[in-house]
């Protein structure tokens, strides 16, 4: 199986950022880690192995990015507008310098934004808000409201509340959608949304599965028994979902 370390500076972050590229061709597959993981997370849990047969085939292919979680969302002394727009640069590197390098890559019509826990949010945030960059959506175990308090994880911007926080929370501007364009690219995405049934974050998806089915945007969405929050089931998920 094709493997391949890729890492460059980054002008819209200003500092270095790495990444993992799985396979050789296939569907494109832009996978983002959880909270604590790194680009070689999905490696370290034993997904890529799960999907060897996908990649080896020619399938799909994997890029496995970094996150800078710890700056943006979890930089708790840092102002939670700074935590925000920091989020944003993130974003706008993925648009502007790691998807342009995949379509070098690969021309496959197919883009797929995935990840499991933070990782969920990440995906369905960036495919939710660009569309057209996207052919699928596959969400793990996601929360795609960073404001809410549940058990033990708190709201990660402190209280504060701008346009920036509503437009990168899912659950909160999906709902008030207009655009035609927007809303008919999201109705012809291919959508997976899985949930384990003790999943502090139960609540959240299935609330954004109501707001999908409330605006006409088909989608798969699956419950697992327990708590489904770990790499266990995510390889098991993978290997059903990707």
């Amino acid at each position: 199986m094709n493997r391949e370390y890729h890492h460059w500076y980054s002008p819209r972050l200003g500092r270095d950022m790495e990444f993992l590229v799985f396979g050789h061709a296939g569907a494109k597959v832009l996978v983002f880690p959880t909270r604590d993981g790194r680009f070689y997370e999905y490696e370290n849990l034993r997904i890529v192995e799960t999907l060897k047969h996908k990649i080896e085939a020619g399938h799909i292919q994997l890029f496995c990015i970094d996150s800078i979680d710890h700056e943006t969302f979890y930089c708790f002394w840092r102002e939670p507008q700074a935590r925000i727009q920091r989020h944003i640069h993130f974003e706008e590197y993925v648009l502007n310098e790691v998807m342009p390098f995949m379509d070098a890559k690969n021309p496959h019509p197919c883009t797929i934004a995935h990840g499991c826990s933070l990782g969920a949010y990440h995906a369905a945030n960036i495919a939710f808000r660009h569309p057209q960059r996207f052919r699928k959506l596959v969400a793990f175990s996601g929360r795609f409201d960073l404001t809410l308090k549940l058990e033990h994880f708190k709201d990660l911007l402190d209280g504060y509340y701008d346009e920036n926080v509503y437009f990168h929370t899912p659950s909160h501007f999906l709902p008030n959608l207009t655009n035609k364009n927007q809303l008919n690219l999201l109705r012809h995405m291919d959508i997976t949304l899985v949930i384990g049934k003790e999943d502090p974050f139960l609540q959240n998806n299935r609330e954004l599965k109501h707001i999908l089915n409330q605006k006409g945007i088909c989608h798969a969405y699956y419950e697992w028994e327990g708590r489904a929050h770990q790499g266990q089931y995510w390889r098991q998920m993978a290997n059903l979902y990707i």
